[in-house]
C-alpha cells in the first residue's frame, strides 16, 4: 500500500508542475513583447529627435525670412537692397539670391555636436497691376533651409521652406 501512496504523489506532482515546452513557449512570448516595446521606443526617440532638427531648422528658415522682411527698399526702383548677412548676393534687377551657414539651436551636449544649416534665400520682383505707372511690384521672398541628420548611420538630407510676399514701403494703398 505503502507504494501505491508514493506513485500517488509523484502523479499528482508532475500534474502541478510546468514542462519544459511550457516554459520555453513562455520565455518565447515574454522576449518578444519586451523587444517589440524596446523597437518602440527607440523608434519614438528618433522620430522625436528628428522633430527637434527640424523644427530648429524652420526657425532658422523663418530668421532668415525676417531679416529678408527687414531690409531696406530703394523706393525709386523698387528693389530690395543688399542682404549683408548672405554670402554671395547676386541680384540682377528683378531677381535674387545668396545663401548663408547657420548652426542650428539644438540643445546638444558637448562640442562636437554642432549641426550646419545652410539657408538659400531666393528673392523674385514680381508686377502686381500693370495698369499703374510705375507698375507695383512686390517681392516672392523664399528661403529654403537644408539640413542634414544621421539615421541609422546613412546621412539623409532634409528642406525646410517658407515663403512671403513684400510690397515697397510708403505706397499708396490705391495702388495695390
Amino acid at each position: 500500500m505503502c507504494i501505491n501512496n508514493e506513485s500517488e504523489k509523484t502523479t499528482a506532482r508532475r500534474r502541478e508542475a510546468f514542462t519544459l515546452v511550457e516554459v520555453v513557449v513562455a520565455l518565447a512570448i515574454s522576449v518578444m513583447l519586451f523587444s517589440g516595446i524596446i523597437v518602440a521606443y527607440t523608434q519614438t526617440c528618433r522620430r522625436a529627435e528628428w522633430s527637434g532638427y527640424s523644427l530648429a531648422a524652420q526657425a532658422l528658415a523663418i530668421q532668415q525670412l525676417e531679416q529678408a522682411r527687414a531690409a531696406k527698399w530703394d523706393r525709386s526702383i523698387n528693389e530690395l537692397a543688399s542682404l549683408t548677412n548672405l554670402t554671395s548676393w547676386v541680384w540682377d534687377g528683378t531677381n535674387g539670391s545668396g545663401y548663408s551657414v547657420s548652426v542650428l539651436d539644438l540643445p546638444l551636449a558637448g562640442t562636437n555636436n554642432v549641426v550646419y544649416a545652410t539657408n538659400r534665400i531666393t528673392v523674385k520682383m514680381i508686377s502686381v497691376n500693370n495698369s499703374t505707372v510705375p507698375p507695383v511690384k512686390v517681392q516672392m521672398v523664399r528661403v529654403d533651409t537644408v539640413w542634414r541628420w544621421v539615421s541609422d548611420k546613412t546621412p539623409k538630407l532634409f528642406t525646410n521652406t517658407v515663403a512671403t510676399y513684400l510690397a515697397p514701403d510708403n505706397l499708396s494703398a490705391d495702388l495695390l
